[in-house]
C-alpha cells in the first residue's frame, strides 16, 4: 500500500469555512460517515454511530471482508466496500471519518483524512508517539477540521461536574492522584502462538503498514496488537489515556513535570511484551503526585472502593467510577500536633476530638453515553465547535502516557518540558519521541 504524497492532496484538498460546510450539507441532510477499521472496536463505534441522529454510513474500510459484511448489514443501506482506506478518503460524499485502526495507524490515516477535507472521529490513543500526535494537531489546526476523540468520559455530565468541583478547591489541594487498571491474566494470558507464514501475505504487510516488519504471530493482530511496543502502547495508553485525561481534567493541568516507571513481565507465561506489572509516577504542578497502577498477575481491588481514579485532597477524597463519582470527607483541626507526654495526657486526648469535616459528602451519578459522544461530533460538525475530546486535549493526555513507557523503556527519570515536548534531562531518551517509518511510509 503505497500511502498519499504531499503533492497528491495539494491538488484536492480545500479549507471548508462554516458556511460552506452547511451549503454542503443542508439544513436537514444526513452527514456522510466512512468508517475505517471495523474490528472489536470499530463495530463497537459503528454501532454507536448508528443510533445518532442524522447520519449514515456512507462507506467501509477493513482488511476483513467479513467485518465489512457484518458493518454493511448493520448499515441497511449498502455502503461501498473498501480495503484501501485511501479510496474511501477519495469518496467526494463521505463527510467524515471515524478511525478505530491499530494505534500504529491512527496518524497516518488522520492526517491523510484532514487534507483530504474530511472531519474526523478517532479512537484513543492518539498516537504511537508524541511526534506523530503534535503532528496531527498541528493539521487539523491548518485544515480547520472537527475532531474527536474516543475518549467519551468527556460527554460524561457527572465528570465535568466532578472536574470543576476538584478544580474549585471542592476536596481541598489535590496531592495524590491515583489510577489503576486491575485484572489477573496469570498464568497464560494471551498464550505463546509461534511465529509462522501470515495467512495473507499481502494483507500482513498492509495490516504493519509504517511500522517495522516482523514475523507474522497470531498475537500481533486483531486485539492482541495491544501487548506489542510496535502497534501500541499496552495497557498504559490503552485504559490509561483515559484515566490521565479524567485527572487532567481534574487538576486543571496540561502536562507533567517529571515521569518514572518500574515492573516488568514477571509471572504471566504469554509472549507480550508489555509488563504484566508496572507503577508510573508524574509529578504535576501543584503540587500534585499523579499514580498509575497496572496489576495484571492480581485482581484485587486497589483502594477500599474499588474505584478506577481516586484524588486525594486535603479536605476529602473523590472516588470515580465508571458512572458515578462520590465525595468522602476527611476530618481535619487546625489544632498543632500534640507532643506527646506523659505529663499531659488532656492535650494529647483532645487532639482526636477536634477534627471536623470542613465539607459535605457528596455523589453524583450519569449514564455511559457513548453514543451521545458520537453525537457531538455529528453536532459540531454541523456547528464548526470545538469537540468536548477535540485532538489537541486527547494529544495532551495520551503524550503524558507515551512518556511514561519512555521512561518504563529507559528505566530512567525523566524530566519534561511540557511546551517544547521534549526532555530536558536525557537526551537519549528523546529519541524515543518519534520513529522511522517503514519504507514507502511517510507521514505528511
Amino acid at each position: 500500500m503505497i500511502p498519499f504524497t504531499r503533492r497528491d492532496f495539494a491538488r484536492r484538498t480545500a479549507l471548508v469555512s462554516a458556511l460552506s460546510y452547511s451549503r454542503i450539507l443542508g439544513a436537514n441532510d444526513r452527514i456522510r460517515v466512512g468508517h475505517i477499521g471495523l474490528g472489536n472496536q470499530g463495530a463497537t463505534v459503528h454501532s454507536q454511530f448508528l443510533e445518532c441522529r442524522n447520519q449514515q454510513t456512507a462507506a467501509v474500510c477493513d482488511l476483513q471482508d467479513d467485518y465489512m459484511d457484518l458493518a454493511v448489514r448493520k448499515a441497511g443501506n449498502s455502503p461501498p466496500k473498501y480495503q484501501d482506506y485511501r479510496k474511501l478518503l477519495d469518496q467526494k460524499d463521505v463527510d467524515a471519518v471515524v478511525i478505530a485502526t491499530p494505534d500504529h495507524w491512527h496518524a497516518l490515516m488522520f492526517v491523510h483524512a484532514c487534507l483530504a477535507g474530511k472531519d474526523v472521529y478517532i479512537e484513543k490513543p492518539l498516537s504511537l508517539t508524541v511526534v506523530e500526535g503534535r503532528k496531527m494537531v498541528e493539521t487539523a489546526e491548518r485544515t480547520s477540521r472537527v475532531t474527536q476523540s474516543g475518549i467519551y468520559r468527556r460527554s460524561q455530565t457527572f465528570l465535568k461536574e466532578a472536574a470543576g468541583f476538584v478544580r474549585s478547591g471542592g476536596i481541598g489541594h489535590v496531592t495524590v492522584a491515583k489510577s489503576y487498571h486491575i485484572m489477573n491474566d496469570w498464568p497464560n494470558g494471551i498464550g505463546r502462538p509461534p511465529d509462522s507464514a501470515p495467512p495473507d501475505a499481502k494483507k500482513w504487510d498492509q495490516w504493519v503498514g509504517p511500522a517495522p516488519m516482523r514475523p507474522y504471530n497470531p498475537n500481533r493482530t486483531f486485539y492482541n496488537f495491544r501487548w506489542f511496543y510496535d502497534y501500541s502502547g499496552g495497557q498504559l495508553t490503552n485504559f490509561g489515556v483515559h484515566h490521565m485525561d479524567v485527572i487532567r481534567w481534574c487538576l486543571g493541568q496540561d502536562s507533567p513535570r517529571a515521569v518514572t516507571a518500574m515492573g516488568g513481565r514477571y509471572t504471566v507465561g504469554d509472549n507480550r511484551e508489555i509488563p504484566d506489572t508496572m507503577e508510573v509516577l508524574w509529578q504535576f504542578d501543584g503540587p500534585t503526585m499523579v499514580v498509575f497502577s497496572q496489576y495484571n498477575a492480581n485482581a484485587s481491588p486497589g483502594n477500599i472502593q474499588n474505584a478506577e481514579i481516586e484524588l486525594r485532597g486535603t479536605k476529602g477524597t473523590m472516588f470515580i467510577h465508571g458512572t458515578r463519582s462520590e465525595v468522602v470527607p476527611e476530618k481535619v483541626t487546625e489544632m498543632v500536633k500534640f507532643a506527646r507526654s506523659p505529663l499531659d495526657r488532656q492535650t494529647e486526648r483532645a487532639y482526636g476530638p477536634s477534627k471536623k469535616a470542613l465539607i459535605a459528602a457528596k455523589t453524583a451519578h450519569s449514564t455511559d453515553d457513548r453514543i451521545g459522544h458520537c453525537q457531538n461530533f455529528l453536532d459540531c460538525i454541523r456547528s464548526r465547535a470545538k469537540c468536548n475530546a477535540d485532538v489537541l486535549s486527547t494529544h495532551l493526555s495520551t503524550s503524558a502516557t507515551l512518556i511514561a513507557n519512555i521512561a518504563y523503556r529507559t528505566r530512567s527519570y525523566l524530566e519534561w518540558d511540557g511546551k517544547a515536548e521534549r526532555f530536558t534531562n536525557n537526551a537519549a531518551a528523546n529519541q524515543y519521541l518519534s520513529y522511522n517509518y517503514r519504507e514507502p511510509y511517510r507521514l505528511p
